[in-house]
């Protein structure tokens, strides 16, 4: 065993550029080298640098087994390179690919090597596709992972941006809620406030429900949630856009919301805000009037 992964090592070290440059044009021909994802040069320093470890590896006499430690340089090197390519945009079958496309240039290698030595050859080939079969299984599986973590981390930027925080007025912030909360957005709503009652040291938090299309039970529960935290930090909180419609709904699930302050509309909320903290907003000439009227001494 030992003695035919040093033959394939051997063969590779003997013959590396001639592997490399057909093994490029065997990712060109498959259709898998996707220029417009990856240039040339790129790709061409990616495939040298796989062909390089992979030579140590077999060198090492690790043969197919990629858990064994000869093989933690191929496979971080796969690592980087899948992740990568999940991030390019690059398919699972085009980054399995471009392990597997070495199979042709090493093949005819082996076979020219083996010359009428049938046994020697069928062995040499047996292990040289169980060992890249399993390289290229391994990036699909790191693939699949990276692009899921890409997945997650879009719907986790998608739901902040949903879930925006604005400053209404000094001390006065805005939460506008559009479309359903579920735990892991109520998360992400729940932080984006808490942090920004922080650093803007406002002492009210509008969250304004115009854009929930319906209020159950869990839904509630998650608002009371959100105030109950906002109150520990200080900031009291008003529930705004409260239609006709979700107000029978709370008072059928039988949700108490006898402690939290409603309005029905973000309006109402503001100048409910405005006037807690002292202010009033007035017209212009109103308030030019007001000013010319003569005080009594």
């Amino acid at each position: 065993m030992a003695e035919r992964h040093l033959a394939i090592s051997d063969l590779i070290a003997k013959d590396e550029p001639g592997i490399l440059r057909d093994w490029i044009d065997s990712q060109v021909s498959t259709g898998t080298s996707r220029p417009d994802l990856i240039d040339s040069n790129e790709l061409r320093e990616q495939s040298r640098r796989l062909l390089q470890v992979m030579r140590k590896g077999l060198a090492n006499g690790a043969g197919g087994d990629l858990k064994d430690a000869s093989w933690t340089e191929t496979r971080e090197l796969l690592q980087d390179f899948s992740r990568a390519r999940a991030r390019q945009g690059f398919s699972p079958s085009e980054t399995a690919t471009f392990v597997m496309s070495l199979k042709r240039p090493l093949f005819e290698r082996l076979q020219r090597h083996a010359g009428s030595d049938a046994t020697a050859l069928g062995s040499a080939l047996w292990e040289a596709s169980q060992l890249l079969d399993g390289l290229g299984l391994y990036t699909t599986e790191v693939f699949q992972k990276a692009r899921e973590e890409v997945i997650d981390r879009q719907q986790q930027e998608m739901m902040e941006l949903s879930t925006p925080v604005v400053v209404l007025w000094e001390g006065i912030l805005a939460l506008p809620l559009i479309g359903t909360l579920d735990s892991a957005r109520t998360q992400v709503v729940m932080e984006n406030l808490l942090q920004k009652i922080v650093d803007s040291g406002a002492g009210i938090a509008i969250i304004d429900i115009t854009g929930v299309p319906t209020v159950d039970t869990l839904v509630a529960q998650h608002l009371l949630k959100t105030i109950a935290a906002a109150r520990l930090m200080g900031a009291e909180c008003i529930i705004s856009g409260i239609r006709p419609q979700i107000a029978q709904t709370i008072v059928h699930l039988g949700v108490d919301l006898a402690d939290v302050i409603t309005k029905a509309t973000l309006a109402d909320a503001f100048k409910l805000a405005l006037s807690r903290l002292g202010l009033t907003v007035a017209r212009p000439r109103l308030a030019a009037a007001r000013a010319a009227e003569p005080t009594a001494d």
